[in-house]
């Protein structure tokens, strides 16, 4: 006869192990083998001998690499920047309209979130087509509203290239961080709304004084989240404007180096799985340590607030 408490255990286990496995295969051991492989130095596919740190120093002090790590690098935490200021910002306006149950809003909602469902790819691939120069339904626009002198080549030059692939991932994941402040806001005691509408409060001053702060748990969500997602930026500047990051690299970033790295591109010719593992293992430890640290920051917020 099994004890109760380790029946108890022996049925926890069996719950946590499929998932625990899961993690070990596609998380712990890929992670531990790009390590692995970035201690060697590589030939092709041919493993060579044990190099130490050699590649790490070589992507991050060596030229061409330590540029293009580093430009890289800089186009990341630029997408995050405009991400928070742009994307989240619009959510957290459309969230706070959305709360006010406007005639229509259920259909808002749904409205708001449907980009979200559809995959990178295909979002890509259909503004490549709208922000084209010659044909493209946004430059036909301007001109329709006379504007026409604003139309350019909107991902042909490096000065609206990266902005451009900023504005149409917006435009994709907009309801994601939208609902999420929704869900943060609808939390918010209804006495403590009414209360606040009877002082006489501004739509302005409730979103600062009182829906800001009581959705800081949302916020935590948000930014850590926008944070990994623009560190792992790929399918968006791989579909729109190609592996090299073009124009002259000011769409590249750390993922498209990765790819470029590891499998070699046309007119690169790169391919060292050792400085691709080592790219990839900084491009871990730098989400991993920032991630962390904002956490237990914001989440120090949450409770002083």
């Amino acid at each position: 006869m099994i004890p109760a408490a380790w029946g108890r255990r022996l049925w926890l286990t069996c719950l946590v192990a499929p998932a625990l496995l899961v993690l070990i295969g596609f998380v712990v051991v890929p992670i531990a083998s790009a390590f692995l492989y970035s201690l060697y130095s590589w030939n092709g596919l041919a493993r060579g001998e044990f190099s130490g740190l050699e590649n790490f120093r070589v992507m991050l002090f060596v030229e061409p690499f330590a540029g293009w790590t580093w430009r890289a690098l800089s186009h990341n935490l630029i997408v995050f920047a405009s991400l928070m200021v742009v994307q989240n910002g619009t959510a957290f306006l459309v969230a706070f309209l959305l709360l006010k149950t406007l005639p229509g809003h259920r259909f808002h909602q749904v409205a708001i979130f449907l980009p979200v469902i559809l995959s990178s790819v295909i979002v890509g691939a259909m503004w490549k087509l709208f922000l084209n120069p010659i044909f493209g339904l946004v430059n036909q626009g301007l001109a329709m509203v006379g504007l026409g002198t604003w139309a350019q080549p909107w991902l042909g030059q490096p000065s609206t290239a990266l902005g451009s692939l900023v504005l149409v991932n917006t435009w994709h994941w907009l309801g994601f961080p939208a609902l999420v402040f929704l869900a943060g806001m609808q939390r918010i005691s209804r006495e403590v709304m009414e209360a606040a509408r009877l002082d006489g409060a501004t739509d302005w001053q409730m979103m600062r004084h009182i829906v800001w702060p009581l959705v800081a748990p949302a916020t935590t969500v948000v930014v850590i989240l926008t944070f990994i997602g623009s560190m792992n930026w790929f399918e968006m500047p791989y579909v729109m404007t190609g592996l090299d990051g073009s124009p002259a690299g000011a769409t590249d970033v750390l993922g498209l180096y990765f790819y470029r790295t590891a499998f070699g591109s046309a007119t690169s010719g790169l391919q060292d799985f050792g400085r691709s593992s080592a790219l990839a293992v900084m491009m871990f430890l730098v989400i991993a340590v920032i991630a962390t640290v904002w956490t237990r920051v914001l989440r120090r917020r949450e409770i002083q607030e």
